[in-house]
Order: C-alpha cells, then structure tokens, then sequence
C-alpha cells in the first residue's frame, strides 16, 4: 500500500498526498485530516528508511527528559508528541532517569546523532561536554521549562509568576508570608528554583514586607517535600518572652509548585489547621489535582509549550529559520485555598 493507492482514494495528487501525511504547513488542515483518515482505512505505514535515503532525514525527534515521572514532564511529554504526530514525526525519548541515571548514554555515545532530526531538551542544564556532544549534530534543540546559556528556551517567566502570587497575597492583606521552593533531586533545571525564590523575595521586598529566614524552607519540588515543609512551618513554637502570642507562624504559604502545595495543605491538616481561615495556600503550575482540592495557583500550560517547542524545531528541520521564542502564558487561578488573613 502506498502513496498512490491513498491519491487514488482521495482524488489528490500524490504530491499533495505527501505533504499532507508529513504535515506541512501549505497544506489546509482539512486535507491533512481527510489524507491520514484515508491512510489509516488502507493500512499505509510510511517507511522511515526510504524517506531517509531520500531527504537525509530520520522523520523523527528526540526529547530528552531528566525523569518520567513528574507531571511537568508527562504533560509537556504530551504536546511534543501530539504535534511530532500530527507532523508525521516519530518521538524518540531518551530518559536519563534521574541524579543516579546514565547521562552518558544519550550524550557521549552518539546515539542522538544517528536516529533523529532534532531535539527536545525538558527541563534540562547541559555540562561543557554534553554541550559539545549536542552541538557537533548541528541539530535544531530547544529547552523546555527553564533557562539553559546558550539554547532557545520556552517556559514561563520564573520570577514573574512568583510576582503573580505575592500580588495575590497583599491584595487579600497578607504580610507574613513563607516560601516553600528548594531544589529539586530528580534533576530540574536549577534556574526555576532560583529564579521563583528571587522573584518571592523580590516581590516581598517591594511591597515592604520582610522575609525571615527561617520562612524560606526546602520543598524538594515534590509533595513529601511539602508536606516536611509544612509540618516544619505549622509545628511552630511561642514566641519567646511573650506569653499568649501563640505560633510564630505565617498566615500564608506560597510554594513553588502545586505538587509542593498539595504537600503543605496536607500538613496544615494535620497540624489542625483551617486553609483558608487560619493559612492560606497557593501553588504554581496548574496541576490537575489542584482543581480536585480547590488550590489557588498561577496556572501554565506544558502541553502547549511542548507543542510550541515541537513546531519550532520542525520548522527549522524543513529548512526554517529559528524563530524567536517568548515566554509562556500564565495566569491566577482564584479557588478555595486563599483569603484574608485571620483576625
């Protein structure tokens, strides 16, 4: 079964057969859909090998993540690989599985240089030597979720969503508020961690508000991590030399991930506490467990910044030029997590 049988049903050329089941941007969506429903019906499985000896390419991309299981990476996981289908593209995905994985089998035996036409970096900062590894493929690369010198990225403003949630806090009336943010183990790009905790402080600082330090705790970016955080917070002590204050404790809680926050609501629980009478909780991301427990958070999109990034080095592998990328959309999700301080 080939392309010929699949004009021959559709009533097109086979050129624009060919487009069509590569995706190409000339061709209208309606006839991209009618040339695969077709395609499916009769069975066409495109080969890869032929397609290579004739264009030099592989029609496929590789994504490199740092683990497989946390739900940034599925999520953006998700849009490369809808948009890499809708394109004809193969995903090929290299998981380095973590601080104890083997980062040397994606990145120093050649692997990437022989089976893909570009690639996907999730969440990723490369040493000098992978940098040099990547580069010598003259693959079109971007980076998903966090700045990395040297590549395109696409990802949220890390400080400005900080900004998002400490606005959100004052407007309510809040002046005494912890952070929960850290590194992350699995192997996060570490510029989120410290470009969210900067622009919490930051944001606090303008508004007048100081920061203890103790405040400004260690959430590992999972929710075991927010839950020890929040225990750490709502455990508290008095207040030495004033009897009846109570716990020196904030009224709210801002973490730098919704899986952190799931964490910290959790210990505000069981320290007996009310969310959001006695503290308040926001989150950032957009995890879909945040709708599930009603968590105030600064909402992004990794689906759509997968697709972004999946197009952006296709249309360099078909001969585009590489176009500027600007930040990701984000946006205040008010839900049940977050009110006025108590009293």
């Amino acid at each position: 079964m080939g392309i010929q049988e699949i004009a021959t049903v559709t009533g097109l050329s086979k050129s624009t057969v060919s487009r069509a089941l590569r995706g190409m941007e000339n061709v209208a969506e309606t006839t991209i859909d009618e040339v695969r429903r077709v395609a499916d019906e009769l069975g066409y499985v495109p080969s890869s090998a032929a397609a290579g000896l004739a264009t030099g390419r592989q029609r496929a991309v590789g994504v490199v993540v740092p683990v497989i299981d946390r739900w940034f990476y599925v999520k953006a996981l998700g849009g490369v690989d809808a948009e890499l289908r809708r394109a004809g593209y193969d995903l090929v995905l290299y998981n380095l599985g973590g601080p104890g994985g083997d980062r040397d089998r994606a990145f120093r035996r050649s692997m990437l240089r022989h089976r893909v036409d570009a690639l996907v970096l999730l969440s990723l900062v490369l040493d000098a030597t992978e940098r040099a590894e990547l580069e010598l493929t003259r693959h079109p690369m971007i980076v998903i979720g966090g700045p990395a010198p040297g590549l395109r990225n696409i990802g949220v403003d890390d400080r400005a969503v900080t900004r998002v949630a400490v606005d959100h806090l004052c407007g309510l009336g809040h002046r005494r508020v912890a952070y929960v943010g850290g590194q992350d183990e699995a192997g996060m790009n570490v510029a989120v961690p410290h470009l969210r905790r900067d622009g919490f402080v930051d944001a606090m600082r303008i508004a007048g508000h100081a920061v203890p330090d103790r405040w400004l705790l260690d959430g590992r970016f999972s929710f075991a991590g927010g839950l020890a955080a929040g225990a750490a917070l709502f455990g508290g002590s008095t207040v030495a030399g004033v009897a009846g204050v109570g716990f020196d404790r904030p009224t709210a809680v801002l973490c730098a991930s919704d899986e952190m926050a799931l964490g910290v609501l959790l210990a505000a629980g069981q320290a007996g506490l009310s969310v959001p009478g006695d503290v308040s909780v926001i989150g950032i991301d957009g995890h879909e467990y945040g709708t599930t427990v009603g968590l105030t958070t600064v909402a992004q999109d990794p689906e759509a910044q997968g697709r972004a990034a999946a197009r952006a080095v296709l249309a360099e592998v078909d001969g585009g030029a590489a176009g500027a990328i600007v930040a990701a959309p984000a946006h205040l999700v008010v839900r049940g997590t977050t009110g006025p301080p108590p009293g």
